[in-house]
């Protein structure tokens, strides 16, 4: 069978990443878990890893497998029609080819089947500048949230939006907006150099698939501060350590200033996290901090302590602490006590949660 078709059939049965690497049968991730293609016996050795890679690379336009040979490491993405977008990652391990390829489904930008609350999907609606962050570590969904929040600002707002990533992975159609889609090192040597030509493309949006270093944050938070709506991702858990970790990326002589600039242009944090349910399958958990005038001030006056106070006290203005959510999925039936413990950062938080829920 064809690689072609060895991904049809996985796409059918809700895979989200895929497995060639030597020494083990074709392997896919359904809701966390790791099933083999065929059967365990059917082992790939180096030689089927390199026939199955290089099919890969024919489907992605007749890529050139020179990259990958000379660094042992490349990142691209492709389409089959009626199928899905899948983004590569192959690699070189012990001697061989090897790659893991992640599924994004076509259907996939439905917010209300993928639980992604509306105070999310909605916020770049009301709100048309300043930074937005969307934060959780790898695999938990924050391309797939953010995807969803430009597809909620293409059908309904007219405005030019510039995606910066590193593959492409959401495909964006021209609807009530203009989305213009650029891919690192095919389209532009960096995110930097991306992004600082960006602010001369007359942007509305900006997507920033990542936020990797100082320089990068520096300009996105500068695009922020001059009217643009800059949305991107990094990979910290809770709003707080989000702060902390922008922060950290500056040499101490800029964190003043830093820190000044940051509650200003800031206007939300989103944490998420997947998490099994009580019916094998993942739900998201969703941790969400709007800047109001006490957390602004805290974070000029560098008081990150206090933040989840001022979280846990926003239900009102559609904020809400992860332990919260956590508890609220354990509540509603939808994830174990056992699940929800082992998805906290703050167990004897999470403890009090779940008490007062259940009064």
């Amino acid at each position: 069978m064809s690689i072609k078709d060895i991904l049809k059939t996985i796409v059918n049965e809700e895979a989200s990443d895929i497995f060639i690497v030597a020494g083990r049968s074709l392997t896919y991730k359904v809701h966390g878990h790791l099933r083999s293609y065929n059967n365990d016996s059917d082992i790939l050795k180096p030689q089927d890893c390199f026939s199955l890679i290089s099919e890969i690379y024919e489907l992605a336009g007749n890529r050139g497998l020179k990259n990958l040979e000379s660094t042992g490491d490349d990142d691209f993405s492709f389409t089959l029609p009626d199928a899905a977008r899948f983004r590569v990652n192959a690699f070189k391990q012990r001697g061989s080819l090897s790659a893991v390829i992640r599924v994004i489904a076509f259907d996939n930008l439905h917010p209300e089947k993928l639980k992604i609350p509306n105070e999310i999907i909605d916020f770049p609606l009301k709100h048309k500048k300043g930074l937005v962050l969307i934060t959780g570590p790898a695999g938990s969904g924050k391309s797939t949230t953010l995807a969803c929040m430009i597809d909620k600002i293409n059908n309904e707002r007219e405005a030019h939006i510039i995606t910066l990533e590193d593959p492409i992975e959401y495909l964006h159609y021209h609807k009530k907006s203009i989305v213009s889609q650029r891919e690192i090192i095919s389209d532009t040597e960096s995110y930097l150099t991306a992004l600082r030509a960006s602010l001369r493309e007359s942007p509305d949006v900006i997507l920033l698939g990542e936020m990797r270093d100082p320089e990068t944050i520096s300009v996105a938070m500068t695009a922020a501060e001059t009217g643009h709506l800059v949305l991107s991702t990094l990979h910290t858990i809770g709003a707080a350590n989000t702060i902390e970790r922008i922060i950290d990326a500056f040499p101490p002589n800029q964190q003043h200033q830093i820190y000044i600039q940051l509650s200003m242009v800031l206007q939300m944090v989103v944490s998420q996290q997947l998490v099994d349910t009580t019916e094998g399958k993942r739900v998201p958990a969703f941790e969400i901090m709007k800047l109001n005038p006490a957390i602004r001030n805290n974070i000029r006056e560098r008081n990150l302590q206090s933040i989840e106070n001022f979280i846990a006290t926003g239900e009102k203005e559609g904020m809400i602490l992860m332990n919260r959510s956590l508890a609220n999925l354990v509540k509603n039936g939808i994830i174990t006590e056992e699940t929800a413990y082992s998805s906290t950062t703050n167990p004897e938080n999470l403890e009090r949660e779940l008490y007062f829920l259940n009064k």
